[in-house]
């Protein structure tokens, strides 16, 4: 039986066989017989089963691993493939010990499903003790076992848990002291003895699996040989404000995270972690500064490997933001003035931006301000330099106008001469901004109209809103060529809300 660490699969079919063989001391009945086929159908059922399943395995290494990385995968497959030549080896003996078993025992009974002799106790013991070849067997069992090992990095060979192996007792059982009398000696009927053998082989399967698993799964491992790889440093930028941390990682693509390498940076070591440096420094001066990294890699066969990454430019300049209006050079009462505000080397998203004399709205560098009364309004721009840290980079000030006054009009003429008609036809003074880039919209509230015929007393007239009155109309209406129609105390409103005087309009009829 094998010693050693098992597994509880193992250990139950064990405690069966010693059951099996405490019975056959009492009485060798057809129940125990039976019970030796019954075990051997179920360990030959079990023996293809796991040879299926390593079968799978191959077939799988096969299709994947052996077809996209074919110089890595090979070796290792054909190690595997060593364990499968071992065990075949293995079972062939067995098998031929078997069919030694049949030839001598009479064949298959078709009413048994058993051998024919399989209560015969004389059989076993003559090849397997008087025969040497249990000894022979025992020989190759250990032997296999080694060379199944042998495949197996250190730490692996003290990982297995396969039960292949075959050891002569410490002490004697039942008077038998090697491992060849114990399974095969006096008193063992020919079935219990070719169960023996079929259990032998499921080890050997079993142990065929395990080998091949943690074989076929180097390949998932990450290999330390770094001999097609290349240097990498990353930084998120390039430009950073004085008193911005400058960050960049150095790190080797592909890199084996349970081998950390030496990384230096103009010489001063970094951190490593998970195979990745970090290289942070103050930036306390403006300028250009350059570095190389330099990561050293001990390799499997203990040689080191040097590897550089290309030289890194970076530039430090002073705090600094740039605010523009997006119209004007001045921000103007009552309505929106569109501001654009960027940081060079700052993302929009971490620009942070406030007001003082007014409001703001918008986001992402793109801003609205709003300002109720003129004097000086400030805007301020700061960005989150680092998780937590927030640095001012510039506080503008701007002007805060009223808007321009409208130019007051009567028919689109805002003086000069009109003819009699064009005058008559008209119903409306207007206000307008002319050149102002600005949607800034002016509403006459009140003005008033004065008619001066040759050689007549002036007509006065005033009138609320920005059209003429039913009287002005009247009064309008009967003008001829050479009277003057001026329309003075023009009073308007604009978007800030406050009155304006505006300019007063003199027309001449022709």
């Amino acid at each position: 039986m094998a010693l050693g660490r098992e597994t509880p699969r193992q250990r139950m079919i064990n405690i069966m066989y010693l059951v099996l063989l405490a019975m056959l001391a009492l009485n060798v009945s057809d129940t125990v017989l039976d019970a030796f086929r019954n075990i051997n159908n179920s360990l030959e059922t079990s023996r293809n089963n796991v040879n299926n399943s390593v079968e799978q395995l191959f077939t799988a290494f096969e299709n994947t691993k052996l077809k996209e990385e074919p110089e890595r995968a090979r070796p290792i497959y054909e190690k595997a493939k060593q364990a499968r030549a071992i065990v075949a080896d293995l079972n062939g003996y067995i098998d031929q010990l078997k069919k030694e078993f049949e030839k001598k025992g009479g064949g298959y009974d078709e009413d048994t499903g058993d051998l024919a002799q399989r209560d015969n106790v004389d059989i076993a013991p003559g090849v397997m003790v008087n025969g040497k070849k249990g000894k022979e067997l025992k020989e190759k069992i250990n032997s296999t076992r080694e060379k199944l090992l042998a495949l197996l990095d250190e730490k692996d060979r003290q990982a297995v848990t396969f039960s292949l192996e075959a050891k002569d007792p410490e002490k004697r059982v039942n008077g038998k002291k090697n491992w060849e009398n114990i399974n095969f000696g006096d008193g063992t009927p020919l079935t219990a003895a070719m169960t023996i053998l079929t259990k032998i082989q499921a080890d050997a399967q079993n142990a065929e699996s395990d080998v091949v698993k943690r074989i076929l799964g180097k390949m998932d491992q990450a290999v330390v040989n770094l001999d097609q790889f290349s240097a990498v440093a990353v930084a998120p930028t390039s430009y950073v404000v004085q008193g911005q941390p400058y960050t960049a990682e150095v790190f080797l693509t592909a890199y084996d995270s349970k081998s950390d390498p030496t990384i230096t940076v103009n010489g001063t070591p970094l951190k490593v972690s998970d195979g990745k440096g970090v290289y942070s420094i103050n930036t306390s001066s403006e300028g250009s500064f350059t570095w190389t990294g330099v990561i050293k890699v001990k390799q499997t066969d203990g040689t080191v490997k040097e590897y550089r990454t290309p030289e890194q430019h970076y530039q430090v300049s002073r705090p600094s933001a740039v605010v523009s209006p997006d119209k004007m050079n001045v921000l103007y009462i009552g309505v929106d003035n569109p501001l654009s505000v960027s940081a060079p080397g700052t993302p929009a998203d971490k620009m942070k931006v406030s007001m003082t004399g007014g409001s703001l709205k918008g986001s992402n560098g793109k801003y609205v301000a709003r300002v109720s009364s003129p004097g000086t309004a400030k805007i301020s721009v700061a960005a989150e330099v680092a998780p937590g840290k927030v640095q001012t980079l510039s506080t503008t000030d701007f002007r805060v106008k009223r808007i321009p006054d409208p130019v007051a009009k009567f028919g689109g003429k805002t003086g000069g001469t009109m003819p009699s008609v064009a005058l008559k036809a008209q119903k409306a003074v207007f206000a307008t901004l002319d050149n102002f880039d600005f949607d800034a919209k002016f509403k006459v509230t009140k003005f008033t109209m004065i008619i001066a015929k040759p050689r007549a007393d002036a007509i006065v007239l005033s009138t609320s809103g920005n059209t003429l009155s039913s009287a002005m109309q009247a009064a309008l209406s009967r003008i001829t060529p050479g009277t003057r129609v001026i329309f003075d105390n023009i009073i308007a409103v604009g978007p800030d809300g406050s009155p304006r005087q505006l300019n007063a309009v003199a027309l001449s009829a022709n």
